[in-house]
């Protein structure tokens, strides 16, 4: 009966090392996977935001901030031939509105009416497109100074636009572009002085800036313009 009872004692301490063994390999298990999960969703993040380790996510260059009225301003001085259209009479003060000027428009238009990116050449042709009539329409409600101006300017700045030659558009879109270049010091604000002047942020070329769409049907005439 005693030989008995320490056999069953024996088998039951057997058991309960077994248990024990069986529960920590399985803990130690768990832990590995989902530390190999971790792992893999980091690298995939890393992967889709173009970085590889922590050290690269701090290389990246901020975000920077670019006023629409620096932009115009630095067209028109490196294109000075260029039409200004800044003839119109202001809503609020019956005043001629002398900052509101084609290219504000345009790029007014370009970035916040069409929500297309400030950085793409293609962009850029496609909103030269809008105005040429040949690729979507603009609405008369929706065109800057709409609101603002005692006469709305669309038609006007079709008219104008319309008049320039293949070589200038291409010449505005790289000005264009280049003036919106986030790597160029002249284009960011140094010192904000707070007021409500339009902004719009540009993201650094290496793999975060807005991409292109896709084509569409005609988007190869469009590429003529």
């Amino acid at each position: 009966m005693l030989k008995h009872k320490l056999r069953m004692a024996i088998i039951q301490c057997d058991q309960r090392w077994y248990r024990s063994v069986l529960l920590a390999l399985g803990v130690s298990v768990l832990t590995v996977f989902a530390s190999g999960i971790e792992f893999s969703h980091f690298q995939g993040l890393a992967r889709i935001s173009g970085l590889t380790t922590p050290a690269a996510i701090a290389q990246q260059p901020p975000t920077r901030v670019v006023r629409i009225r620096d932009v115009w301003q630095q067209v028109y001085q490196q294109l000075p031939d260029l039409p200004k259209e800044n003839n119109y009479v202001s809503l609020e003060n019956g005043e001629v509105a002398a900052e509101d000027t084609l290219i504000g428009r345009l790029i007014r238009y370009h970035v916040y009416v069409k929500g297309r990116s400030p950085l793409s050449r293609f962009d850029w042709k496609l909103t030269l497109a809008d105005y040429l009539g040949v690729n979507e329409a603009m609405l008369e409600s929706q065109y800057p100074g709409a609101d603002s101006l005692q006469k709305n300017p669309r038609d006007g700045d079709r008219e104008t636009v319309r008049t320039f030659n293949r070589s200038q558009r291409q010449e505005l879109v790289d000005t264009l572009v280049n003036s919106f270049d986030p790597n160029s010091s002249e284009n960011a604000s140094d010192s904000p002085d707070g007021s409500s002047e339009e902004t719009t942020q540009t993201s650094p070329k290496n793999g975060s800036s807005p991409l292109p769409p896709l084509p569409q049907p005609g988007d190869a005439e469009l590429l003529q313009l």
